[in-house]
């Protein structure tokens, strides 16, 4: 599986290209935030982590760029609450299913 994300600015998604597809993030940035807002993974790459491993990319992405993470995707949310290590990313007064 590619490693690689490409924030691509002009259809604002983080993708991650694959042999068989693009699984992607969809996003809205404003100043320090970002809200992710769709996580989209080709039907016949279903169920072999690639979701998980495409928000776990963005939140490195998401930290290293010292941003605000305002998680509006469902997929997102369900992550962030099997790994709540991450949840240090999310902005105060936000609660992830706890």
């Amino acid at each position: 599986m590619a490693a690689s994300l490409i924030d691509n600015q002009e259809r604002k998604r983080l993708e991650l290209p694959l042999e068989k597809g693009l699984a992607y993030i969809e996003y809205i940035r404003a100043q320090d935030k970002i809200y992710l807002t769709h996580t989209e993974v080709p039907q016949k790459l279903e169920g072999q982590g690639i979701g998980s491993r495409i928000v776990q990319l963005a939140l490195e992405k998401i930290e290293a760029e010292g941003l605000t993470l305002v998680p509006l995707c469902p997929f997102v949310a369900l992550y962030l609450k099997k790994h709540p290590e991450w949840r240090r990313l999310v902005m105060k007064g936000i609660r992830i299913g706890d």
